[in-house]
């Protein structure tokens, strides 16, 4: 689970991170800092382009955008996205509600050691509730468990499966990264129609290709991939396009 925090207070803000690393070393290996900043800008910029599931938002930043404001921006954008926010000022809880941004805690900033049990009780919620997002029947999420490590992906962020050269194990190939974990192609029937397995060895998202070449047997990823088709899946797979399209 990647957390960005948005803290103009750099006590504060020391904190907050203390409080996730310690967390994340002992208790919950998943959870990654990918942004801490001062400035709601950094934090507004980086929202389109990084893969973000968790923001810790202080209320009060001390300029014309608010946390308030910058969650508001987030939920335009992603509506699965957890914040928390933190205040110095208890009466803000109602703000929270009139901005409608269903956040998911809301923590006063009280003595150190209880502002960092606060955060931590908060990142634990957090936690289960992005776990549980990529088991449930309807999920429009991939979940990846490596070790203690578990990640949700996007179904229409991957480009393709593989077997590895590893025993027993499958590299996922998507938009954010590269992963490997233990698995069987066969395990993976239950994906939607875009998906569809052009050779043993691949397993890739039609709408994540580039091109399509039936003459070399062989599918052109967005990410420059090439994957091959085997013969006998030429049709088969000319007839899921087909079925796609209509």
């Amino acid at each position: 689970m990647r957390v960005a925090i948005c803290e103009d207070d750099p006590f504060h803000q020391q904190l907050i991170v203390e409080a996730i690393q310690n967390y994340a070393l002992f208790q919950a290996p998943s959870i990654d800092i990918v942004l801490c900043t001062q400035q709601p800008a950094d934090l507004l910029s980086q929202i389109d382009t990084t893969a973000i599931d968790c923001y810790i938002l202080d209320i009060e930043l001390g300029g014309a955008v608010n946390g308030l404001d910058i969650a508001k921006t987030i939920r335009e954008q992603d509506p699965l996205a957890h914040i928390i926010f933190m205040t110095s000022y208890a009466n803000y809880l109602q703000l929270t509600f009139t901005y409608k941004v269903a956040a998911l805690d809301f923590i006063v900033k009280d003595t150190p050691a209880q502002m960092q049990h606060n955060v931590v009780e908060a990142l634990q919620a957090a936690l289960t509730k992005y776990t549980q997002l990529g088991t449930t029947a309807s999920t429009k999420w991939f979940q990846v468990k490596m070790g203690e490590k578990v990640k949700n992906i996007a179904l229409e962020d991957i480009y393709y499966f593989e077997t590895s050269s590893q025993p027993h194990k499958l590299e996922l190939y998507e938009r954010n990264g590269h992963y490997s974990f233990y698995g069987a192609l066969k395990d993976l029937a239950y994906l939607d129609d875009h998906f569809f397995r052009c050779h043993k060895s691949f397993i890739i998202h039609l709408k994540n290709v580039k091109e399509f070449n039936f003459k070399s047997r062989y599918v052109l990823m967005e990410n420059g991939s090439r994957c091959p088709i085997a013969f006998r899946l030429i049709v088969p797979l000319q007839k899921r396009l087909k079925s796609l399209s209509s």
